[in-house]
C-alpha cells in the first residue's frame, strides 16, 4: 500500500454540473482542481453526478489512510465521528486552504480500499471561501486502454499512463481487493505518499478510481507486494505494477437523498460484519 514509501500522483479536473463553472477549465487530469492532502496520504474533494450546491461536501480517499491506521480485512467504518483537517490544493497546486471533516460516512479495506468524509461545510461555501470546486465520481469503472490519470495531492505530481486491465482478485497481506484496476507502465510508477490520490479519466475529467498499491519489491502476496489471482485461482506476480480501486459501488448504495444505505438493493459496498 503506497502509505510511507516513495511517490507518484496524478491529477483531476473541475466539474461544473450543478455546481457552477471554474474560472479555468483545464484539460481532463491537466492540473490540481479537486486535490487534496492529508498528513500521510493524497485524497481528492469529489461529488456525486447528482450532488448540489447545497451539499456537504465530500473527500475521497484510501481505507488504509484512515487516521486510526490499517482497517482489518472485514472491517467497516459506518457514521464515524471524524476531525480531520484535509488540505485543499488550487489548481498551480499551492495550497487553497483547509477543510474539516466531521464525519466518516463509509470506510473499509475489504473489496475495495476507502473513506468517503464528510466535511462540515458545503461544496458551495468551499467554492466561495477556498475558490476550489470538485471531481464527479464516475458511475462505472474504466475500459482497458482508457487514458488516466493519477494526481498526488500529498506529493503535487501528476502521472499519466492508461489502463492496463482490470484484475478479478488483488491480494495484498491480509487484505483482499475485487476487480483492481491495473495501470499501464511506464508512465504511473505510483510510490508512498501516492496513496489515495483519484484516478482520474483524462477523456471526461471524472475520477474513475482510487490508487492505492503496487508491487515494490516481486514478492508474493505481502504488504507493498501484492498478487493478482484470476477467475481460476491462479495467482500472478508482477514488481513494479501499480493498482487502484473502484469507487463507482457508491452509486450502488446511494438513495434519492445522495445518502449510503448499505441496505439498498443492489448495493455492492461490504456491511459491517452482522448486517444483511
Amino acid at each position: 500500500m503506497k502509505l510511507f514509501r516513495t511517490v507518484l500522483a496524478v491529477t483531476a479536473v473541475a466539474t461544473t454540473t450543478l455546481l457552477g463553472t471554474s474560472a479555468a477549465q483545464a484539460a481532463p487530469g491537466a492540473d490540481f482542481t479537486g486535490i487534496a492532502a492529508l498528513s500521510n496520504c493524497s485524497a481528492s474533494l469529489v461529488r456525486y453526478a447528482e450532488s448540489v450546491d447545497t451539499d456537504k461536501a465530500l473527500v475521497l480517499t484510501n481505507g488504509h489512510c484512515y487516521e486510526g491506521g490499517f482497517l482489518q480485512p472485514g472491517q467497516v467504518l459506518v457514521n464515524k465521528a471524524s476531525t480531520r483537517s484535509i488540505t485543499l490544493l488550487k489548481p498551480d497546486s499551492s495550497r487553497a486552504g483547509t477543510v474539516r471533516a466531521d464525519k466518516i460516512l463509509y470506510g473499509t479495506m475489504t473489496k475495495t480500499d476507502l473513506i468517503v468524509y464528510e466535511v462540515n461545510e458545503s461544496y458551495a461555501s468551499i467554492r466561495s471561501r477556498l475558490k476550489v470546486t470538485p471531481l464527479t465520481l464516475a458511475k462505472q469503472g474504466p475500459a482497458d486502454g482508457a487514458g488516466m490519470a493519477v494526481v498526488s495531492g500529498y506529493w503535487k505530481r501528476i502521472y499519466t499512463c492508461s489502463v492496463q486491465a482490470t484484475i478479478p482478485q488483488l491480494r495484498e497481506g491480509d487484505w483482499t481487493w475485487q476487480d483492481s484496476i491495473k495501470y499501464r507502465q511506464p508512465g504511473c510508477e505510483t510510490i508512498g505518499g501516492t496513496s489515495g490520490s483519484p484516478v482520474v479519466s483524462t477523456s471526461t475529467g471524472e475520477m474513475i478510481g482510487i490508487n492505492n498499491t503496487g508491487n515494490e519489491d516481486g514478492e508474493r502476496c505481502t504488504v507493498n507486494n501484492p498478487c493478482e489471482v484470476d477467475a481460476d485461482g491462479n495467482v500472478t506476480v508482477d514488481q513494479g505494477a501499480a493498482y487502484g480501486e473502484q469507487t463507482w459501488w457508491l452509486y450502488t448504495c446511494l438513495t434519492a437523498n445522495r445518502t449510503i444505505d448499505l441496505g439498498r438493493s443492489g448495493c455492492q459496498l461490504p456491511k459491517p460484519v452482522g448486517r444483511r
